[in-house]
């Protein structure tokens, strides 16, 4: 096995990051962490973002109690993109409720939009902002 140091931040302070639910191989979300994020998620075994829209690190479910447990993590061949397998806690990696946030599925040929799953929260109720 070769080892070598891991993504590379210097080519961007953000990189995008993948979740995808370890069990079931669900794509959860996409969202970005900087050194900072990645670091604490390899320490804590908590996933970390960085939330663009705040400015500020962002701990998966600090809200929700959503949270996301590290069970692997990956990088691609230019060291710029992030993949974290996760155990999601409570269901739902989306802030709108539901498991996934890809869940809008578009119909190639009519551009027809179908919603997929149930909302397994109210958003309104859990951020009350």
């Amino acid at each position: 096995m070769l080892v070598i140091n891991g993504p590379d931040f210097s080519k961007a302070e953000l990189l995008p990051v993948i979740a995808q639910d370890v069990s079931s191989g669900d794509v959860l979300m996409l969202a970005y962490m900087n050194a900072d994020a990645y670091a604490e998620t390899l320490r804590t075994g908590r996933v970390c973002y960085f939330s663009r829209s705040r400015q500020k690190l962002w701990r998966k479910g600090e809200e929700s109690g959503n949270i996301q447990e590290l069970r692997a993590i990956y990088y691609d061949c230019d060291a710029d993109t992030l993949l974290v397998k996760v155990h999601q806690i409570g269901g739902a990696a989306c802030h709108e409720g539901f498991k996934s946030c890809f869940f809008r599925q578009i119909d190639p040929a009519s551009g027809t939009v179908t919603i997929l799953g149930e909302r397994l929260f109210d958003p309104h109720a859990i951020y009350k902002k």
